[in-house]
């Protein structure tokens, strides 16, 4: 249990979960303007995929609640983590948590996804290869990386939505969890939002939409290079159509 001014907190009501690279910045963005959301003052608190933090049969949630902040009375609380989404034991240990939480995921066509993810860590310094290069080393670098280096240099396998998703519905009722699709939110930002908003059982509010919070590309993708990819993510592209009755032919 923890507290903020104004309310007792036993859990955190919902969390965004994921995906990388899929707007969840933005989307972080805009709850935090809403008088009854409490997000942390950092987004990205990497508590339920922390492995060193469940090394027992129970892990300190202390660790986690205390780096919320004050909060107005009748909120609710959330954290925003996308890589929850992608880590195997981030679920499971999430649903011993909280089963009654609810989670927001956002997903962007896997192959833009892969490539935003590669062009931040070429603008960070940690990517030395070229794009197609970085996806040929993908598999060799997923079997022999420590897991705090291979999450870096996951591109193309953050972008097989429907295992990651068939974790989440393994565990918790689809009720509890709202897939939003990162083109329509870039389209509609305010329309997305307030279904956010529904979901969490809040009152709408109007917003000021702005651009996407992108780290600004060395340049875009090439249609060789999305070609390249294309193959080695359609079936799952194919999967996760069937798996939310989604229209995914923009993602192909």
């Amino acid at each position: 249990m923890f507290s903020f001014r104004g309310r007792t907190f036993e859990r955190l009501d919902f969390i965004i979960a994921g995906a990388q690279k899929c707007g969840t910045t933005a989307l972080n963005y805009y709850l935090k303007r809403h008088p009854r959301i409490t997000l942390p003052p950092k987004k990205e608190l990497h508590f339920f995929d922390n492995d060193a933090l469940f090394t027992g049969d129970t892990a300190d949630y202390g660790v986690l609640h205390e780096k919320f902040g004050r909060a107005r009375a009748g909120s609710i609380a959330g954290e925003n983590t996308p890589n929850y989404f992608y880590w195997p034991p981030a679920m499971p240990r999430i649903h011993a948590y909280n089963p009654s939480i609810k989670l927001i995921i956002l997903l962007r066509n896997p192959i833009a996804r892969a490539f935003s993810q590669w062009n931040m860590q070429r603008v960070r310094g940690i990517e030395p290869l070229d794009f197609v290069d970085a996806v040929r080393a993908e598999p060799q670098r997923l079997t022999t990386l420590p897991p705090e280096q291979l999450r870096k240099f996951a591109y193309v396998d953050r972008g097989r939505y429907a295992e990651q998703l068939a974790r989440a519905f393994a565990l918790f009722p689809r009720a509890q969890l709202l897939i939003i699709k990162y083109e329509d939110f870039r389209a509609r930002q305010q329309e997305c939002v307030d279904q956010v908003f529904r979901f969490l059982q809040l009152p709408t509010i109007r917003f000021r939409s702005v651009e996407a919070h992108d780290i600004p590309y060395q340049r875009q993708i090439r249609p060789d290079e999305r070609a390249f990819v294309l193959p080695i993510l359609r079936q799952d592209i194919d999967r996760l159509e069937t798996l939310l009755n989604w229209d995914c032919a923009d993602w192909r």
